[in-house]
């Protein structure tokens, strides 16, 4: 046969490439928009902060024209969150609108929508084991304040089917309110805030850990504002107020052992559950109508948890280490998803 001269800048057995042609540097623009893992997390994150405002504004102005009497001060929204109907429109809205604007992000950013939360192929096992944590949890807590006297039962208020049809009901509530919850707190802002920090850390310093200084410095910080959120929440404590930190917070590890929120889903669902509808007290400073049973707090508030409810009770604290030795013991540590993996390619 006859012989070719191989053509320059490439291996005749491979017709690889020995020395690829110098890509042109990136202009100075591009390099602010974009980063070595596409679109730079700062501005990703005010895309999404954008898109969640603006939709969320429409979707307010055109629930107001259909339905003119909607309650529109605090007082009367509270009042309306105590019905289950209510509860299930504005719960499942809010959540469509997380999931769109999330959805919308992973377009832009050429990601699978999985690496924000709901990516787990244990899926169901892990949500299965939230509820049941959540439910036993929250008795604990319960039984403790009612054996120490803090807690009175005062009777029960659903009698028949009527148990049923309000407790499935209020499940699929209080299902809806860990949805759109850890997807709007620990979904795609906890992802992207930690593909931030992450990157500056690995630049700053130039370790390996940093994809976990990223998430828990991402957690932290989310963790505050979702504890400061209640605030707004009327007859809301201090001590109600550092348990929904401190709950986030181990609703992060969570989301860092298994990579997914259907734990913390499952738990946050049945554990207001229980304490909403089962056991029939306040959730911070909340009481909602057709409840199993009808209870009060007595004593100290810092003891009972006074209007906050069992969620402001001192004893919330031992309950959130057991929690934690919980995930801890139960969920093996595996990674953050597949989310810190995709840290590791892209940057």
């Amino acid at each position: 046969m006859k012989n070719e001269t191989p053509k320059p800048g490439y291996s005749d057995a491979t017709l690889i490439p020995t020395e690829p042609p110098s890509l042109p540097s990136p202009s100075a623009l591009r390099k602010i928009f974009i980063g070595q893992d596409g679109l730079r997390a700062v501005w990703s994150l005010l895309i999404f902060i954008a898109l969640l405002a603006a939709i969320g504004y429409g979707v307010n102005v055109i629930g107001y024209k259909l339905y003119p009497s909607a309650p529109k001060t605090g007082k009367a929204m509270a009042e309306a969150m105590g019905t289950p109907r209510f509860m299930l429109v504005g719960e499942f809205i809010q959540f469509l609108v997380v999931l769109l604007v999330t959805w919308i992000m992973s377009k832009i950013e050429h990601r699978p929508n999985s690496v924000y939360g709901f990516g787990d192929r244990r899926m169901l096992p892990h949500f299965l084991a939230g509820l049941a944590w959540g439910v036993a949890c929250l008795s604990l807590l319960v039984l403790t304040l009612w054996k120490t006297g803090l807690l009175a039962i005062d009777g029960c208020l659903l009698f028949g089917s009527n148990i049923l049809r309000y407790g499935a009901t209020w499940l699929l509530c209080f299902l809806l309110v860990g949805l759109f919850e850890e997807y709007a707190t620990r979904g795609y802002l906890q992802y992207t805030l930690t593909r931030g920090l992450a990157g500056f850390y690995r630049w700053a310093f130039k370790t390996r850990h940093s994809t976990a200084l990223g998430f828990w410095t991402s957690a932290l910080i989310l963790s505050f504002f979702f504890g400061f959120g209640h605030g707004k929440n009327p007859g809301e404590s201090p001590i109600g107020l550092l348990s929904a930190g401190l709950i986030a917070l181990v609703f992060c590890l969570t989301l860092w052992r298994t990579g997914s929120l259907w734990w913390a889903i499952g738990f946050h669902a049945s554990w207001d559950w229980a304490q909403n509808f089962l056991y029939g007290t306040a959730d911070s400073g909340l009481m909602i109508q057709h409840r199993l049973l009808d209870t009060h707090a007595v004593g100290k508030p810092l003891l009972s948890g006074g209007t906050t409810g069992p969620e402001g009770s001192i004893f919330i604290l031992a309950i959130l280490v057991l929690i934690t030795v919980i995930v801890v013991l139960t969920l093996p540590r595996t990674h953050y998803g597949q989310a810190s993996k995709a840290f590791e390619i892209t940057n």
